[in-house]
Formats: structure tokens, C-alpha cells, sequence
């Protein structure tokens, strides 16, 4: 059966370089470099950990290195699109959560100018704001990949990826809030929160896209062990394969062992073990060890206030 439509991403979902080519996914690369350092720090494209291996990359961020990331220019966008346009195929491309960087928007800038271009033609080429990124994206993407397997088209492809999302359960642990308060990804008010408890925050995706922080443990064991309990009281398998996510980011042996313990609860389970990539990973750093799973639609939950301009789920 022929594909009815072609995938791309942008980079942060975490896929490896094998698995892009695996599941015919064209990859759009962010970008990083260390500001005071352009030619001599740590820079690079974010090419799915082909250039630099993760121990690597984390490696330099423990001795100091402080990358900051960039969007696809427009230019990259621009010759994705024409690319796309020109192989005659429907293509989606998801993108990172529009809370969290401009890339959504400068896809659809771009996509735009290709539909002014080609006034009297129907351009058949799709931009899916994820709400997600990192393991969520990788969950959600996967699946997408499933479903166009089956032979669903790029239009039912946009409508099922823009309800599912609202259906991807995120829980992940950090050790340190400041880099990611530095990058504008989270509010002052939350990485105070964590850091002045002396605590590891559990993080989550709010309705918008934003971070938010749903929990807080004390030390890393109970963060793992908090991880898997909040798996085990929120999953729900739907239509979607029986599959969660496991991401980390330099710490694999922790992974492996959550990875574990859910397959404890459910030896059927698939458990895609993503690394995190170079383009979250230089907001989080090292240490992150992040959970994804399906669930119940998360628009359904009342049980989420307002705590000082922080969404915190009680």
C-alpha cells in the first residue's frame, strides 16, 4: 500500500537518525551554540546526536558549556516546503509546543509564502502545533507514524494528531530549574518553587503547551518512584498502540530501571527509551529523566489551580 502522506518534524522529538529513516520522517534541525563561544564552544546542529555522541554534549554542560538554541530559519523551513510541494505528497509537519519556542510560527510564515507563490493550487501541506515536546513529541510522532502506516491521509492525520495530543501524559524530573527559568521556558515564580524546597520538581505540559510543576520529590528515588506511580494511576489505551515513553538525558542506567518497573506492571508494554536531544537537553541539562505515556483527555481534568501564575496540579 502507498504511503499517503509524508511526515517531518523538527528535531526535538527525540527520534535517533535510524529511526527517522526507519519511519520515513524528514527531520528539521534546531540549532545551539554557546553565545560568548561561536567558534570554539559548544555548537553544532541538532542532527539527532550524529555529530557528538549525548555523554559528549552533557558532558561539556557539567565543565560549564551553557549552548543556547535557535529555530529552523526561514530559509530551512523555506526549502523543506518546496521540497515537499515539489514530491506531489500530502506532508504534516509537527512542531515543537508554541509555548516553548517560535518554531510553530515560523513554519507557518513560511508555509504562507509557499501558498501565495502557488495562488490557484491546492498546497496539501500541514502545520501540527504539538503542545509537546522531547519524549511527548516522541510518543505522539511515533503514533502519527502508525497511523499513516495504516493509510490514514494528511488531513485526518492533522484532525487525529491536534485531539491526541490533549491525550499525551508527560511527567518529568530535573535537576536544576535555572536553565530552563533562564531560556524563558518556565516563570521565575516556578523555579523558585523548586530550588528554594530543595527539591527535584516534577514537570508537565499545561493545556497551553507551557511548563508547569505537578509535583515535587525528595531526591531522585522518590522522583523515579513517583514516576511510575503516576503511570500507574492515569494510562488509558484507546486506539493508540500499547506504548509509552522513557527519556533521558545522560542518565540511562536510571531510565533503563523506570523502564523496568513498568514493564513490571505490564509485560506487554512497549517502552521507547529516547535521548534526550541536544535542543531540550541545553534547557535542562543533564539529568533529566522524563515519562510519556496515553491517557485520558487532559481537558477533562478539574483538578488543576492557579498558584502564583503557575499551573499546579493538586
Amino acid at each position: 500500500m502507498s504511503v499517503k502522506c509524508n511526515i517531518m518534524c523538527d528535531s526535538t522529538c527525540d527520534f535517533t537518525a535510524e529511526q527517522a529513516t526507519e519511519r520515513n520522517v524528514t527531520i528539521l534541525p534546531f540549532h545551539y551554540v554557546e553565545a560568548d563561544k561561536p567558534n570554539g564552544g559548544l555548537c553544532g546542529d541538532d542532527d539527532l546526536f550524529q555529530s557528538r555522541s549525548a555523554h559528549e554534549f552533557y558532558d561539556a554542560i557539567r565543565h560549564g558549556a551553557t549552548p543556547m538554541t535557535s529555530q529552523p530559519s526561514q530559509l530551512e523551513y523555506d526549502e523543506a516546503f518546496q521540497a515537499a510541494y515539489e514530491s506531489g505528497v500530502p506532508t504534516v509537519l509537527f512542531c515543537i509546543s508554541s509555548a516553548l519556542s517560535g518554531g510553530y510560527n515560523g513554519a507557518v510564515m513560511s508555509l504562507d509564502r509557499l501558498k501565495e507563490a502557488h495562488p490557484d493550487e491546492e498546497i496539501r501541506i500541514y502545520v501540527v502545533d504539538s503542545l509537546l515536546a522531547s519524549t511527548a513529541l516522541t510518543l505522539l510522532l511515533n503514533e502519527a507514524c502508525n497511523k499513516r502506516d495504516e493509510g490514514m491521509n494528511a488531513e485526518r492525520l492533522v484532525i487525529w494528531a491536534e485531539e491526541a495530543r490533549y491525550r499525551v501524559h508527560t511527567l518529568f524530573m530535573v535537576d536544576n530549574l535555572d536553565a530552563l527559568h533562564r531560556g524563558g521556558r518556565l516563570p521565575k515564580g516556578v523555579a523558585v518553587i523548586g530550588d528554594a524546597l530543595d527539591v527535584k520538581a516534577l514537570l508537565h505540559f499545561n493545556l497551553d503547551g507551557s511548563l508547569g510543576i505537578r509535583s515535587v520529590a525528595r531526591g531522585r528515588k522518590k522522583g523515579m518512584r513517583k514516576l511510575v506511580d503516576y503511570y500507574a494511576k492515569n494510562v488509558k489505551i484507546e486506539d493508540e498502540a500499547n506504548v509509552c515513553g522513557v527519556g533521558d538525558a545522560d542518565v540511562a542506567d536510571e531510565g533503563f530501571g523506570v523502564a523496568a518497573e513498568l514493564r513490571s506492571l505490564d509485560n506487554s508494554l512497549e517502552v521507547l527509551r529516547p535521548t534526550i536531544g541536544p535542543t531540550i537537553g541545553s534547557h535542562v541539562g543533564p539529568g533529566m529523566l522524563s515519562l510519556v505515556f496515553w491517557g485520558n483527555d487532559r481537558r477533562k481534568d478539574k483538578a488543576v489551580t492557579k498558584v502564583k501564575g503557575v499551573r499546579v496540579a493538586k
